[in-house]
Formats: C-alpha cells, structure tokens, sequence
C-alpha cells in the first residue's frame, strides 16, 4: 500500500532529475534558445546561437531529448525535396514537460483549476459579468507590474516599443520571440495547463493582462490579438498597421 506523501517524493525526484539535466551551462543554454524559439530547430542553428561546435550541440541535445525536456524528428530543410535534396535534418523542439518544484510542496495548479471551473458553471449567476469582472481584474494587474517595470524608455506608437514588452513579458514566462517587423510571439503559454480546461475563459484573462502590461510601460502603438497556437501562447503582440487581414 502506497505510504502518505509517496506522491509527494515521486514528483520532487521527477522534478530534480529534470533539472539536474539542467546543470551543465551550454546545455542549459541550448535548451533555453530551443525553447524560445517559434519553430523547431537544428543542432547548427543552435550551436551557432550559443558560440559552440555543432557536435557538441547535438550531444548535449540528444540528452535533453533522452530526458524528456524536449522532442526531436527529422525532416527536410525548406525548400528541399527529391532526389538529390540531401539527408534529412535533426529538428528539436519543446517537449512540453513542466517542472514545477516547491518545498515545501504548493499546488497553486489545484486553486488556480477550481477557479476558472468556478467561473465556468453553467448555473452561475450572469456568467458574463464575471468575466468581464475576471479580465477587468487582469488588466488591471498587468498594468501595475508594466509600470512597476517601466523605466521610463519605452516609446509610444513605435517598433522600438516591442523592446521593453519583450523584457516585461519575458519576465512572467512568455518566452517572447520577433518573427517580422513590429510583431512578436509568444512562444510559452505560462498558464497551459488551466488554459486546456476553458480556453476561451483563461486566453480572454490572457490577453487582458497583456494589454495590462502594455498599457503599464506606455507602449501605446501596441495591440494584442488573439491567434491560439497549440504549443504556445494565445496571444499576439504587434504595432499598429501591421496586422494581417483575415483570409
């Protein structure tokens, strides 16, 4: 018969082992570049973004795959197809794994689930207003820490404002990432695992707590869509006038 708080220490070895693969600094290095990226990525992409030898990267990739920090498969480089296209490459990319690790043990997960149920239930009086009550509550946290952050430098109705979002929001876990002029995704979803339970409730909190911070650091010239991704985050940052029409 399991003996209380098995599952306890079964969670806190799991979590050590993870970050004990975490140990080594270039690996660590490497796995922070892989995981905020916006798509999967080389050995060489990788190695080159962390100043080391391709082989060493592979090894030290190879062993976060091993370890379930992140997931591999080969395919193709863009642009290449048929004979004569050359060998597959190795792509690396987030696992997903989540390590999560407090002593004593926190399950602010458990709270944070009963919460958006809570919102959730069908027989809640006037649904609606608690929502709007619950992104009213977002926006306004997110606007305090923006301007608990800002420095004063950031610039309204200018590219040069997704600087200081991208520090801000990498601070609370988005692993912020440019793909275009004006434009930055969010490659980490730092409430995944509530956002799997009710989408359209956490993704709304979400944005609203987005354009908190965006409001808090003065970034006028930023907007916030929504364009849910399934390995990141809900939300959408971009300056004005860049958006795409929908097809």
């Amino acid at each position: 018969m399991p003996e209380p708080g098995d599952g306890v220490v079964r969670r806190l070895n799991q979590a050590v082992g993870h970050l004990a693969v975490l140990d080594d600094r270039v690996r660590r290095q490497l796995y922070e570049y892989v995981t905020g990226q916006a798509h999967p990525t080389t050995r060489d992409e990788a190695a080159a973004a962390v100043g080391v030898s391709s082989r060493l990267a592979a090894v030290h990739l190879d062993k976060l795959v091993d370890k379930g920090l992140l997931r591999a498969h080969y395919a193709r480089k863009p642009g290449r197809s048929g004979p004569g296209a050359g060998r597959s490459s190795k792509y690396y990319q987030p696992s997903g794994v989540e390590i999560d690790v407090s002593i004593p043990e926190r399950r602010y997960d458990l709270i944070g689930r009963i919460l958006v149920d809570a919102l959730d239930e069908h027989h809640t009086p006037d649904p609606g207003t608690l929502n709007a009550r619950a992104r009213a509550v977002a926006r306004r946290l997110g606007e305090r820490l923006g301007a608990e952050w800002d420095s004063g430098s950031a610039s309204s109705r200018d590219f040069a404002a997704l600087h200081p979002a991208a520090a801000v929001l990498s601070g609370y876990g988005y692993a912020p990432h440019f793909d275009g002029p004006g434009s930055l995704t969010l490659t980490n979803c730092p409430f995944r695992s509530l956002a799997s339970r009710n989408p359209g409730l956490v993704c709304a909190i979400n944005e609203a707590f987005i354009d908190g911070v965006l409001r808090g650091i003065h970034a006028g010239g930023l907007v916030t869509s929504l364009e849910p991704h399934p390995d990141g985050c809900c939300v959408r940052v971009t300056a004005e006038g860049t958006l795409e029409a929908p097809a």
